[in-house]
């Protein structure tokens, strides 16, 4: 049974009500972007996470996997876990607290219709920028 579980990254997927996620979207149009530098590539790791804090004191969770870079909100919007402290599978961010699985390319919650946000990140000269 061990081996079976092996070959996949998460066993459960809960379906569950989001907390408080009314008027937490931004528009586009509204937001003034600005690029900050949050560190190196040779800090996080292929497969690695880190927990980005923002000088506004909003948190990120970056992402490395396999030399791409994704930054996402770091709360997750069920109960607020910080995802950051998830299980990676490619792609997709298991949150540790309640399973729910979201694609940390676009955001979107795989288990529930709830999506969280999503920051380009670019690599120039081994820096890891976030455009917020």
């Amino acid at each position: 049974m061990l081996r079976w579980l092996a070959d996949y990254c998460f066993v459960t997927i809960h379906s569950m009500q989001s907390f408080n996620t009314d008027g937490h979207e931004v528009h586009e149009s509204a937001r003034t972007k600005q690029t900050i530098v949050v560190g190196r590539v040779e800090d996080v790791a292929p497969g690695q996470s880190a927990t980005i804090e923002l000088p506004n004191s909003q948190q990120l969770a970056l992402f490395n996997v396999d030399g791409e870079f994704y930054a996402i909100d770091n709360f997750c919007p069920h109960k607020g876990a910080p995802l950051a402290e998830g299980s990676l599978c490619g792609y997709v961010l298991e949150c540790f607290w309640h399973g729910w699985q979201f694609d940390i390319r676009n955001g979107g919650c795989l288990t529930v219709t709830e999506k969280i946000e999503t920051y380009p990140v670019v690599i120039e000269d081994g820096l890891i920028k976030v455009e917020l």
